[in-house]
């Protein structure tokens, strides 16, 4: 099938939507499919405000209505809410042809971080968004519940998987810091809620290993932190391997895939006990969840690391791929030679 992935998130970002469409793309095509994705990188492009890294597609409309024309997909999803994403909608429902969405991110609590928008305005602009599309896919079951409470409908279940060719326990050695070594790996941004990892009276060292906006501050103000900055690859994948415990503090997150990542390295997760965890965390087997942070620490220090690594092997990209393409609304190709 000629499938057609529209997102306003990819490279150079690097983040869980970035990491999810990069293995759901390589396992579509070892499963068959000819994938095409439109990206900002095809586009002018201006940086997105308080987060000037990410740049979006400026005007992307006609450029997209070119490359479905072109490539002619008998399935199109929409990854993302920004201006391709609001491209993207507008072209299908004028060839009208049907398309699926995913809900990333929350959104809605992100905006608040940054600016004072009302949650509920932000809600009632994504769900009249998403109710164009056959269906929308989300990451977990808390989450599914809790758009659903907010009036969405049509949703379904499409979770993530880990990467354990790269994501594997490592020599802890790796490391030298005092012991244990706590660590954070993630976007360095306000909505991440990072400040309620640095503040927290541990044993050990902190790190943090990641890019953002706010990282020169925060780096700044907790200079008894190891800010090591962005890592790919397998010095990502050494960096996590070699923590004791994996800090999660986010309170906003859909799913978390580096929670999946941090358990296939052997490293057990601290978190809250929020959306995203909950789904994704067995509590006392491979983290602790607790509204209390700095116990949620101390107790997962006490976990078995193989547990973490049995339970994150169980999950793989190849089946939630095939789960994806179960849940696209596929169309025939020749309906796009209609569209003029």
């Amino acid at each position: 099938m000629k499938i057609a992935i529209v997102t306003d998130a990819w490279r150079p970002q690097i983040n869980g939507v970035v990491r999810t469409l990069e293995q759901t793309a390589s396992h579509l095509d070892a499963l068959g499919h000819n994938v095409i994705f439109i990206t900002p990188n095809e586009f002018a492009t201006y940086p997105c405000p308080t987060y000037p890294s990410i740049q979006l597609a400026l005007f992307p409309r006609r450029g997209v209505r070119r490359v479905m024309q072109r490539f002619r997909p008998q399935a199109v999803h929409i990854a993302t809410e920004g201006p391709l994403g609001h491209a993207a909608t507008a072209v299908c429902r004028e060839a009208a042809v049907p398309f699926t969405t995913s809900y990333h991110t929350q959104f809605p609590e992100y905006l608040r971080a940054r600016a004072s928008v009302p949650i509920g305005l932000s809600y009632a602009y994504l769900r009249r968004y998403h109710s164009r599309a056959a269906r929308t896919m989300v990451a977990t079951h808390s989450m599914q519940q809790r758009l659903m409470d907010r009036g969405f409908r049509n949703l379904v279940l499409w979770a993530r998987g880990v990467d354990v060719s790269q994501f594997q326990p490592g020599p802890k050695s790796f490391l030298s810091d005092h012991r244990p070594i706590a660590m954070y790996m993630g976007r360095v941004a306000v909505e991440k809620n990072i400040e309620a990892f640095l503040n927290l009276s541990l044993p050990g060292s902190k790190y943090v290993v990641g890019d953002g906006p706010d990282l020169e501050r925060l780096r700044s103000r907790y200079p008894d932190v190891r800010f090591v900055g962005q890592m790919i690859g397998r010095e990502l994948a050494a960096y996590l391997a070699a923590a004791d415990v994996f800090v999660f503090p986010s309170l906003t997150d859909t799913f978390g895939l580096v929670l999946l990542e941090a358990m296939a390295c052997g490293v057990p997760v601290a978190a809250f006990p929020v959306t995203g965890p909950i789904d994704v965390v067995q509590h006392g087997k491979t983290g602790v969840l607790d509204s209390n942070l700095r116990q949620a620490v101390l107790g997962a220090l006490q976990l078995n690391p193989d547990e973490c690594v049995a339970y994150a092997r169980r999950n793989s990209w190849k089946s939630w791929t095939e789960r994806f393409v179960s849940l696209l609304e596929p169309f025939e190709e020749n309906r796009w030679l209609e569209f003029r």
